[in-house]
This record gives structure tokens, sequence and C-alpha cells, in this order.
């Protein structure tokens, strides 16, 4: 009945106002990093592409039956990442019941989210997204792929997917900072066409997980 109900109000998502959420993780990384990023997002979004997104993002724990409830969810920090099992169960329903889970590596989380999405998919590989994936191409155009937002040591940004059935569930975008792109502009002192990339491709992963 879950995934029933999940699938039912996925395909009305653009009928009314919807949440995005962000998941609030055990392990004892900053969870809460970028406190600006998604109400930014939202904005912009609702402003650009015509969602109709509620402004204050929701908090979401990754064991909670409210997962359901959002089309969009969004991980980011700099530390330690753990799921349980039924933290790992209970993602695996919500993603393969229609969700979506984008994971952004704000520097210093890659090395233990990886073997987190291993445990969630431990038969389904992480793929590196081509510069002609859709998710570039509309409603913003990046030839090249995921931008590099803030440089820190050197290596080209790179976005990865997690398919399930052809279906892209899961969004690990590596090496980018997008989050921090998509903060107040005091915040990293990013100029306007930093942050409006950043935004824009933001709101491309959200335009191609509500339109596929």
């Amino acid at each position: 009945m879950k995934k029933i109900i999940f699938g039912l109000l996925f395909l009305s998502l653009t009928s009314y106002s919807q949440e995005v959420a962000l998941l609030k993780y055990s392990g004892g990384g900053d969870w809460y990093a970028n406190p600006t990023s998604l109400p930014n997002l939202i904005r912009f979004c609702n402003t650009n592409i015509n969602t109709t997104f509620k402004l204050k993002p929701a908090t979401v724990e990754p064991g909670s039956p409210n997962l359901f409830s959002y089309p969009f969810v969004h991980l980011t920090g700099h530390g330690n990442v753990v799921f349980n099992d039924s933290e790992v169960k209970n993602l695996q329903d919500y993603l393969n019941s229609g969700g979506f889970l984008h994971i952004d590596d704000n520097y210093g989380l890659d090395q233990y989210i990886r073997k987190e999405i291993k445990k969630i998919f431990p038969n389904n590989p992480l793929v590196e997204l081509p510069a002609t994936h859709p998710i570039f191409q509309k409603p913003y155009s990046f030839p090249n792929g995921l931008p590099k937002i803030h440089e820190h040591d050197g290596k080209r940004p790179q976005a990865f997917g997690i398919f399930v059935k052809n279906r892209l569930v899961l969004l690990y975008t590596y090496e980018c900072d997008l989050g921090d792109g998509w903060e107040n502009a005091e915040v990293n002192n990013d100029p306007i066409a930093v942050r409006e990339k950043a935004l824009k491709m933001g709101a491309n992963i959200i335009s191609y997980i509500f339109n596929n």
C-alpha cells in the first residue's frame, strides 16, 4: 500500500504544492550544512521552472515512514554517514518506489557516503553520467556536464548515478560543491554568475526527476 500511495503522489507532483526534504542521517556528519541552500533552490525553481514547492524544506530521517511523502530528498555534509539496517531497507523501498535521492559531496563526504550507497544498492554500481545525459540539457544547457562551483583540489567534477530499471533513482554530485553555490551570496562571496550556474544545475536536476 505504501508503494501505491507514493506512486500516486509522484504522478501528481505538478498539480499542487510539494515539499523538498533534507535527509537527517546519523554517524556524526553535519547533515545540516549549507542551511540556505535548499530554500534558495526552491525559490529559484518556483520562479523559473514553474514548480510549486513549499518554501521551507522539510527534514526527514532515513528510517522514517515520512520519507515516502517527499519526491526529492537531498543529502549533504562533510563527515561520517551511517545507515543502519532498517534505514537501508527504508531507503531501498523509497527509491525503488519512485523516490529520488540527491547526494552532494560538500568535500569530505566521499569516503563515507560511497560505502553507505553500496549498502543500499549492493548490485547496482555508481555510473558516471556523460555530458550528453538529458539532466545536463534542459531547461539549462551544460554542454560539458556537471559544472565546477568551488575549487578545492583540482579534481574534475563528476555526476554519478544509480539506475533501477533504467530509471535514475540516486544522483551523487562529486567534486562540484553544488550546494555551496545555492547558499546566500554572503556565505561564500560567490560571483552572481557562479551562483546562477549552481542554481540552474539544481533546477535541471529537479526538472529531470519530475519529467522523466
